[in-house]
């Protein structure tokens, strides 16, 4: 009795001590959760103590943006906006904005956000912050990326924003990290053209090959798979120099056109040793080489030290990389240079239509040299130099960077020729074209003008069968030296039907009047009849209305009617 009454005081006096702590540290704040202060990694304004309402609401609306809570924050801007439009908040408040749709995500919220950004940098466009905008602008589109086999439309417009904010803002802050997201999304794009251009090798399309892989290589030079592209085109056109020795050509003839394309093969595999000397493939490069009897080329320093300064910026990709790829649908960006200027612009690309040209006039130049020279590649494009060694003139020269020949017909002051008529100097002409006084005539060798026909003005119609006089020479008459000669013109006087000769058949005789046409025989029918009557039952009583033939007898075997009795038994299954 008595140790159950002092268990239980001593319960009570154990809970009025707890509640009396647990008070006390209620007030004293040590369990008290309180909102932590914005620091300037929030914004840059988050440190400016003061009291003012504009600043009361965009720190409430930054807090809430870092909460999440996106749509308070929005509302808490625009509140800043439309009731202070003189706040010194009103530019923050305004980018703020877009960063609520940027970090809300989606595809709607991001098409937003880019409108955002889009109108920030057009109302401020020489501020520090109209810079960051642009780089949110990109950063939307290398969040979309997508893989390298899949739509690369992301990626180019991520690439193509990312070099507006480079050439635009070049003394922002942000350009070193521009780069480096710019050098990442050239990675991927770099990725989508060689996978092109492995499905043309094996296919064995060599052209169109050649012509996707030099233009990858041509336009993102920081490729981390750079060697493996440049071996890819040598061993086209080695390809192509074994299809030489095949072609129905005379010996001299493929022996010149495979040597071309083997020295276009030795340029690639030289490539890969001077520019990535550092690279794995480099030494696949000077075994092609030795295998091709071709010289190898020895790199210098500052090409070593360049090419292992990139390779040495490249992460390694790991195990967990390699899983993490497998079930994201984002890029891999690990292997992306970290070291290198990216190219801002766009070189020609090689076609492979371009390319194929070429190749037929490497085998016009191997079949007829005639003394020139072997048509060269250049070294950044497959453009063919001229076969005299000379540089073509700009307009001479095509899309591909190929000389292209005037054509003989082309006159020297592109000036529009006359050319005769079709049949206007032979016997078989109308009399419509000699007959008349507003006909041009050709002129005579000598180049003064044949005499024209003094007949009536309008009269060009020649009587029916009658034949216009042939030419008394059969040869056609000479061209005008000049076309502005006025000897060589009709008169100046205005002339019927505009001085134009009329057109009229050869042959005006009118038709004979119309005659009737004869009438046709009798119809005459292919099958006699053998006169017996058709309907064998009695005409008496037919012809006297009064008696009706009569009818068949009804058989219930034969048929079924609703006047008489249905089929039973058997009978209603027989079809027959």
């Amino acid at each position: 009795m008595h140790r159950n009454i002092y268990r239980y005081v001593a319960i009570n006096a154990l809970t009025l001590v707890g509640l009396t702590w647990g008070a006390t540290v209620a007030q004293a704040g040590i369990f008290h959760h309180k909102n932590k202060p914005l620091t300037t990694a929030d914004d840059a304004l988050a440190s400016v103590n003061s009291q003012q309402p504009d600043k009361a609401l965009f720190d409430r609306a930054m807090l809430a943006l870092k909460k999440g809570k996106y749509d308070v924050a929005r509302l808490d801007l625009q509140t800043l906006l439309n009731t202070y439009p003189d706040s010194e908040y009103q530019m923050r408040a305004k980018l703020a904005i877009g960063d609520t749709w940027f970090k809300e995500g989606g595809s709607a919220a991001m098409e937003q956000a880019e409108s955002e950004y889009k109108d920030f940098i057009t109302f401020f466009p020489n501020q520090p912050e109209a810079a960051e905008a642009q780089m949110k602008v990109a950063d939307i589109y290398y969040k979309q990326m997508a893989k390298p086999d899949r739509d690369p439309t992301k990626a180019i417009r991520a690439q193509e924003e990312y070099r507006q904010m480079i050439l635009q803002f070049p003394d922002s802050t942000l350009i070193p990290q521009a780069k480096q997201r710019l050098r990442e999304v050239q990675e991927v794009l770099a990725d989508h053209e060689e996978d092109i251009g492995s499905y043309y090798l094996s296919r064995n399309d060599d052209s169109a090959a050649i012509a996707r892989l030099q233009s990858l290589i041509d336009s993102y030079p920081l490729y981390s798979r750079a060697d493996e592209v440049l071996l890819d085109i040598g061993d086209a056109y080695a390809a192509q120099a074994r299809t030489a020795q095949q072609l129905h050509l005379d010996a001299a003839a493929r022996e010149r056109l495979s040597a071309l394309y083997t020295e276009r093969a030795a340029q690639a595999y030289d490539r890969v040793i001077l520019e990535y000397p550092m690279m794995p493939h480099a030494d696949d490069a000077r075994d092609h080489l030795e295998a091709l009897n071709q010289p190898i080329p020895n790199p210098s320093k500052q090409q070593i030290a360049q090419s292992e300064a990139q390779e040495q910026s490249r992460e390694l990709v790991n195990l967990k990389d390699k899983f993490v790829l497998l079930i994201t649908a984002r890029p891999s960006t690990l292997q992306a240079a970290r070291t290198g200027e990216p190219l801002l612009t766009d070189p020609q690309p090689v076609l492979a239509p371009e390319l194929v040209k070429e190749a037929m006039s490497d085998v016009t130049w191997a079949q007829h040299p005639d003394g020139k020279p072997a048509p060269t590649l250049a070294a950044a494009s497959n453009a063919i130099a001229p076969a005299n060694g000379t540089a073509a003139p700009a307009e001479n020269m095509n899309a591909s960077g190929n000389t292209v020949t005037p054509s003989a017909t082309t006159s020297g002051d592109n000036s529009l020729q006359l050319q005769d008529v079709s049949g206007a100097s032979s016997g078989t002409n109308s009399g419509a074209d000699t007959s008349s006084t507003e006909a041009v005539s050709a002129p005579s060798s000598e180049g003064t003008p044949a005499p024209q026909s003094t007949g009536p003005a309008g009269n060009n119609i020649q009587a029916a069968g009658v034949s216009a006089a042939a030419p008394t020479s059969s040869t056609p008459a000479p061209t005008p030296a000049s076309a502005s000669t006025p000897a060589s013109w009709p008169s100046a006087a205005p002339q019927p039907n505009g001085g134009l000769p009329a057109v009229a058949p050869k042959n005006n005789t009118p038709l004979p009047a119309t005659q009737a046409p004869t009438e046709a025989p009798n119809q005459v029918n292919d099958v006699t009849h053998s006169g017996h009557a058709v309907n064998t039952a009695d005409q008496s009583n037919t012809t006297s209305g009064k008696k009706k033939s009569p009818k068949p007898k009804f058989n219930s075997k034969d048929a079924s009617s609703s006047k008489h009795k249905k089929k039973k038994g058997l009978d209603k299954l027989n079809p027959f």
